[in-house]
């Protein structure tokens, strides 16, 4: 019996497209689900008449691979992960390769992959974006191991990834958990772009008295401008015209305001801190999903609290893209991509990764959620100075943010006496206008800290260390 290519374990939505996707491309393939139940309603309904066979289980599955074994598992993060590899791990061969394609921690992948390959067997924790139509269609991948691993898959990945004008959306990371690590980036910056445009949404919703149409109009004309160009605001345009089919009206104002996540932006955060970095649009952006969930508890504060009344002020109009509105946007999603970027840079060099911010930004231009034409603008700016400090000193991202502030300070000004909460657009005010102040007043700061805890302080006017008895 002639064997598959490539195996996958856990036929959820991401893994029936990817499975589909590797077929289409002429890898025979066999997939193995814990029901198998859903295996068998699978090979009847999307896979049939597909090179694609089925296993009951775990031993049957392994042996209809041909070697060396190509593996690649599609299941929830955490304990279900390390379950899987546990139950598979003792019919697999030297040279077999496992490849974890769904959301994991990084810290868990370099655990994986060290202890997989202390086996002889090849382990790549790889992150995948797209959902499921760019999971069929083509997603952007990043695989992170072993450089040997990689190359084992390599011509598997090119073949399955998204295409652009300079190649495959996918490539090598970097060793141990890097591939997953940059995924996590990935979905921080996503959570940030997509809190973004949903106040900019709110913002002509209750200060211009917009609806659906004429604001899916305004993320139409943002859809076509170099700065705001990308797939986020291209769905963002779609679920604004959807109309609900009972009575007409907006879909988008039927559904309950409390916004979902699986942990990644989590994670970005948590990782940012650890290293130091500076992401307060990201941060802003999970807060405000947490702030979501709170439902009753906003609802009995809006009664209880006084707030001031609307002051509408100028958005601009639809005719010209709402231009203060656009210059917030444009500057608030350039200051997600930024601390992305400033993320990996010190994560890079913190674990050791060597990640090349050309290739990253380059396998985000097709196939995964926050792919834009300002990623060209990003792989330019790293590759013409690969040292850059951060992205906003970039000449052309400087004149982005030097012409557009103004607007971006009008916009939150306005929504603040009106009290409008706009979480991620003034967080990103804040991170442009401290970045660009040389001196900031933690000197004071530090004052206390050395008054209250003899921290000591460091001088402008001379080097060392010292200490005051500030109360006597």
């Amino acid at each position: 019996m002639t064997k598959a290519h490539f195996g996958l374990v856990g036929l959820g939505v991401m893994g029936e497209n990817l499975v589909l996707n590797a077929e289409r491309n002429g890898f025979s393939s066999v997939v193995y689900n814990r029901t198998y139940s859903k295996t068998q309603s699978f090979l009847l309904g999307r896979g049939a008449d597909k090179n694609i066979s089925g296993a009951i289980d775990i031993e049957e599955f392994v042996q209809k691979l041909d070697r060396p074994r190509r593996i690649l598992m599609m299941v929830k993060a955490g304990p279900a992960t390390d379950a899987v590899i546990k139950q598979i791990s003792p019919f697999l061969q030297e040279g077999d390769l496992l490849i974890d394609g769904g959301n994991a921690q990084f810290s868990d992948t370099e655990r994986r992959v060290a202890e997989l390959e202390s086996q002889s067997f090849g382990y790549i924790g790889m992150g995948v974006s797209g959902g499921a139509k760019g999971a069929f269609e083509g997603p952007s991948m990043m695989p992170g191991g072993t450089k040997s691993s990689y190359e084992a898959i390599e011509n598997l990945l090119n073949k399955m990834a998204a295409q652009v004008e300079d190649g495959p959306c996918v490539s090598y990371i970097g060793p141990g958990g890097s591939g997953h690590f940059v995924k996590t980036v990935h979905n921080g910056i996503e959570y940030g772009i997509e809190q973004i445009l949903a106040e900019s949404y709110d913002l002509m919703k209750r200060v211009c008295g917009m609806k659906g149409e004429q604001i899916a109009d305004v993320f139409g004309f943002w859809n076509n401008t170099e700065e705001l160009s990308s797939y986020l605001v291209e769905i963002t345009e779609i679920c604004l015209r959807k109309k609900d089919p009972e009575d007409g009206d907006d879909l988008v104002e039927k559904i309950m305001d409390k916004a979902g996540q699986k942990g990644t932006g989590l994670w970005t955060v948590i990782s940012a801190l650890e290293l130091g970095a500076s992401v307060p649009t990201i941060y802003s952006s999970l807060n405000a999903r947490v702030m979501s969930s709170m439902k009753s508890q906003r609802e009995n504060a809006e009664s209880i609290l006084a707030r001031p009344s609307l002051r509408p002020f100028d958005l601009g109009s639809v005719s010209d893209g709402m231009s203060p509105l656009m210059d917030a946007v444009v500057l608030a999603t350039i200051a997600s991509y930024a601390q992305g970027m400033d993320l990996l840079k010190l994560a890079s060099s913190e674990y050791n990764y060597e990640l090349h911010l050309p290739s990253i930004a380059q396998i985000w231009k097709g196939g995964c959620i926050i792919r834009s034409r300002l990623l060209k603008r990003i792989q330019d700016a790293f590759n013409d100075d690969p040292n850059l400090t951060n992205l906003v000193l970039d000449p052309w991202f400087a004149n982005q943010v030097s012409s557009r502030l103004p607007g971006l300070a009008k916009v939150v000004a306005g929504a603040a006496e009106s009290g409008i909460p706009l979480p991620c657009l003034s967080s990103s005010l804040d991170y442009l206008n401290s970045y660009r102040t040389a001196r900031l007043p933690q000197n004071l700061v530090q004052a206390m800290r050395d008054c209250f805890g003899s921290h000591t302080y460091q001088r402008v006017d001379r080097d060392g260390s010292f200490h005051t008895e500030w109360l006597g």
